[in-house]
């Protein structure tokens, strides 16, 4: 089980603009855990977005359970086989 879910939603205004977001619950432990984990989720998000991401949607990176702990290599294939699904 991957240490996110990932959702986009095409925004259907006109601007070609990608949006992200981050969120991880309280569930996932203290501040200190949440936000290292939101800083991973920016650096795939930075390094990922422009190359595979929709242009016009908004990408949201929900944390979940274990995320913190998995490999970053191995949250980077999982961020790149989801951008891959969501955009066929």
């Amino acid at each position: 089980m991957p240490g996110f879910v990932l959702l986009v939603r095409k925004r259907d205004d006109g601007d070609p603009a990608m949006r992200v977001g981050f969120t991880v619950t309280k569930k996932i432990g203290n501040a200190v855990v949440r936000n290292r984990m939101k800083r991973r989720f920016r650096a795939l998000a930075r390094e990922l977005l422009p190359i595979s991401g929709q242009a016009g949607a908004d990408h949201v990176l929900i944390g979940r359970a274990g995320g913190v702990e998995r490999d970053f290599s191995d949250l980077r294939r999982e961020l790149a086989k989801a951008l891959g699904k969501a955009s066929t």
